[in-house]
């Protein structure tokens, strides 16, 4: 049987489908040649990132198809329910990519607090002319232990960064519709560890207490934090969006940026993606990633990994 990786699968996930009888092909078909190329090649498995959309066409014509994999979290970009009424395995590893996504945030929150992200677009400019200019723009630094971080979606990703925060030592509080408590695990590296129970609040109660958001909730039809959420944080908050491009109003958050109601934001998701708004790119209080949250090697390898094991238990 044959596995196409549209948008690539690591190695181990290749070798471990290969030592079961599995062909895996790594090619990169255009959007508008899957059909055909599916059916040509009497592929079984289709696996995906966010880049391939799986919509009704490929789902109605491509009788070969036995399962669609998502590579990731969030399958938005799958017809899952229609697939699964035509009889098709949806797959996805929501666990595999948690702990690379919850580090990214972080790397933007660290970074923003200390202005690392303008800093390193200034340094080379001006660092040899304006050195003193630009030490006394980015001394005002603040540090994240004993700040509040508000977590908006506490399912996997979200309880990794909670995770993080509380290692940090920061006060992490949740909002989360479907969920009223979890509990977070925190190992040490002498094979201690303790567990923090969180109790989940109102959507309100988190906006108006938290320095600090980060989300990672699905892709909606309405934004989670439009102008009427960031009205009600604290002036000077920081919101970090890792999760879905569109669950943030970029026009409102801009807005707030320049009229100094929020103090910064980072982003690795867009509403434009792959063409983000360049009055979000040219922002100097926004740290940029471009979708980069699950993109180490120990969450590809896992990705991977776990993608080969459900396709080989379906299977064979």
């Amino acid at each position: 049987m044959k596995v196409l990786a549209n948008d690539g699968v690591s190695q181990s996930g290749i070798d471990a489908l290969q030592k079961k009888g599995f062909e895996v092909l790594t090619t990169t078909v255009a959007q508008d040649q899957l059909v055909n190329y599916i059916n040509e090649n009497q592929i079984s498995v289709l696996l995906v990132r966010s880049a391939t959309k799986v919509r009704t066409d490929i789902i109605d014509n491509c009788p070969s198809l036995k399962i669609i994999g998502r590579g990731g979290v969030g399958m938005d970009n799958i017809d899952v329910a229609y697939a699964r009424e035509k009889g098709l395995h949806v797959i996805n590893t929501p666990a595999a990519s948690s702990g690379s996504v919850a580090e990214l945030v972080f790397a933007h929150l660290y970074g923003s607090v200390r202005f690392l992200h303008d800093a390193n677009r200034n340094m080379p400019l001006e660092g040899d002319s304006k050195f003193k200019n630009l030490k006394k723009a980015y001394g005002s630094g603040i540090e994240l232990r004993g700040k509040t971080l508000g977590v908006i979606g506490i399912g996997r990703i979200g309880q990794a960064t909670a995770k993080i925060a509380i290692g940090v030592g920061m006060n992490v509080i949740a909002y989360d519709p479907f969920i009223e408590e979890v509990e977070i695990p925190l190992e040490f590296f002498d094979g201690q560890s303790l567990n923090f129970k969180i109790k989940t609040i109102s959507k309100e109660e988190v906006l108006k207490n938290a320095d600090f958001f980060t989300l990672h909730v699905p892709a909606q039809k309405e934004y989670v934090i439009g102008k009427p959420e960031i009205e009600q944080m604290k002036d000077g908050a920081g919101i970090i969006n890792a999760a879905r491009g569109g669950v943030v109003d970029e026009v409102a958050l801009v807005e707030a940026l320049e009229k100094e109601k929020l103090g910064f934001a980072g982003l690795d998701v867009f509403e434009d993606e792959p063409t983000p708004a360049i009055k979000v790119l040219m922002n100097s209080k926004i740290s940029l990633t471009p979708h980069i949250g699950a993109a180490t090697g120990e969450a590809q390898d896992r990705i991977g990994q776990e993608l080969a094991d459900q396709i080989i238990e379906i299977l064979k």
